[in-house]
């Protein structure tokens, strides 16, 4: 790298006092590196060990393979029925969703070599609205399932980003991924998937300033680490010094594409899963069945609430199931709480506000704040939708 480039991040290292904040996303596999040991057990619920054969990624794998592979070369008829369905419903997902796959892959390549601090330099210190669009903007940008979001996020909460900050980055994230935002433009279409990204802002962003309020009238603790944020990394310097940095070659993209692959496997052994759960789903419950129970109406967005709270799913293994809410049950309020509240109820996440808070009021707080807004606007999309 540049000297310009290791000029910027040695900076970036000073203001944030952390050893670990020189490391690019590429370093740390999609979890944050520098998660204290005590969290490793969380974060491997997520992202593969290296040490390890990643045994989600390749039984969910190979039963996609083998479902898609079956239904190409074995006519209907041959099979029992339950068995020819299933392997038709992995090949409508494939189909639907491999090239959104495909250019997730790269894209996890790209952002593998963009530093966290960039995405990180976007909060600054100042509190309010101004803070919590910044925070919410940076949860946006970063590439992590919602496991390893959480530990980036209270990495946050550590170098003294504000509670609200923190919650707005933490519930704007989870599903929000570029990689993630491709598979389910492929899924359900650029419009909806646009409405709900826009939608999940104004939670993060709404339920950012109710932290705020609450923390201001002393109903939830202050964050004991603001006196310790140093100054805000100067983000277009940092860019500038980046972009200035790269070396043009076919090697870079070689490199990308290889990265991309990597890196992914985070994200497709939760795609596979999800694919699977969306398969089995399909063979257990027909269309009528399925409407009936999670259709568009006061009862069903019941049903989805209860599923995405007991299903411990990953925000990549819930878009084929919210896919399925949105066309199968022509219910997108539905699928939009699939998303949002199965992230806002989420244990892990939840044990690990309280431990790192070390306030029980701050981690119940996350589904009391976001879940009636997540409900509310399901209601509303689906009467309109």
């Amino acid at each position: 790298m540049p000297s310009q480039t290791g000029q910027v991040m040695s900076e970036v290292s000073s203001t944030s006092g952390d050893a670990h904040s020189q490391q690019l996303p590429g370093d740390e596999g999609s979890c944050a590196s520098d998660k204290p040991a005590k969290h490793a057990e969380d974060a491997s619920a997520c992202c593969p060990s290296e040490r390890k054969r990643d045994w989600l990624l390749w039984i969910c794998g190979s039963i996609v393979a083998l479902g898609y592979a079956t239904h190409l070369i074995i006519a209907q008829g041959i099979l029992p029925d339950t068995v020819w369905h299933f392997s038709h419903a992995i090949f409508e997902f494939l189909n639907t969703m491999w090239w959104g796959l495909v250019l997730g892959i790269v894209f996890v390549g790209i952002l593998n070599r963009v530093p966290r601090e960039l995405v990180m330099g976007v909060l600054g210190r100042k509190d309010g609205l101004g803070g919590i669009l910044r925070a919410t903007g940076a949860g946006l940008l970063l590439d992590l399932c919602s496991h390893g979001i959480l530990l980036v996020g209270m990495k946050l909460y550590e170098r003294g980003a504000s509670l609200g900050q923190t919650m707005a980055f933490l519930i704007a994230s989870p599903w929000n991924s570029i990689s993630l935002t491709i598979i389910l433009v492929a899924l359900i279409g650029i419009k909806w998937t646009l409405v709900f990204i826009a939608l999940s802002g104004v939670i993060a962003i709404f339920s950012g300033m109710i932290f705020e309020k609450l923390v201001a009238a002393g109903a939830l603790p202050d964050n004991p680490h603001r006196a310790q944020m140093g100054e805000p990394v100067d983000f277009w310097k940092t860019l500038k010094a980046q972009w200035s940095g790269i070396t043009w070659s076919p090697s870079l993209f070689r490199n990308i594409i290889v990265d991309g692959f990597s890196e992914s496997r985070m994200i497709l052994r939760w795609v596979f899963l999800g694919i699977v759960l969306a398969g089995l789903i399909r063979v257990s419950m027909t269309t009528d069945t399925f409407t009936a129970y999670f259709g568009p109406t006061l009862f069903g967005l019941a049903m989805t609430l209860v599923v995405t709270t007991i299903i411990e799913v990953c925000s990549e293994g819930s878009s084929p199931i919210a896919a399925d809410l949105l066309t199968r049950a022509s219910a997108p309020g539905n699928a939009f709480t699939f998303l949002m509240a199965g992230a806002a109820t989420d244990y892990t996440e939840i044990m690990g506000l309280k431990e790192r808070t070390g306030s029980w009021k701050i981690a119940l707080f996350l589904p009391l704040v976001t879940v009636p807004q997540v409900l509310l606007l399901g209601y509303i999309l689906n009467m309109v939708g």
